[in-house]
């Protein structure tokens, strides 16, 4: 692995962990009533457009990015639709 693909991985890492603690605090409080469904669904739909082009190129950086937003964001609408607000 030279720099470039890792500093394409360590991007994509850092990208990636961003929802962990919104995921954390949802879970622990039970309360999403400040998150917008929106914006859920919007990152959601900006995951798969960004997952079918970085499949189509065969960048794994992208690729390992996007699946880790996508799970974690459904994650996020899922408590989004089952928590009470």
């Amino acid at each position: 692995m030279d720099w470039i693909e890792f500093t394409g991985y360590l991007g994509s890492f850092l990208s990636s962990i961003t929802f962990i603690p919104q995921v954390y605090k949802a879970w622990k409080t039970k309360s999403v009533g400040d998150l917008s469904i929106l914006m859920i669904l919007i990152v959601v739909t900006s995951t798969i457009v960004w997952l079918i082009y970085a499949f189509a190129i065969h960048s794994g950086p992208v690729i390992a990015a996007n699946l880790v937003v996508l799970a974690l964001s459904l994650v996020l609408l899922y408590f989004k639709l089952t928590f009470k607000s």
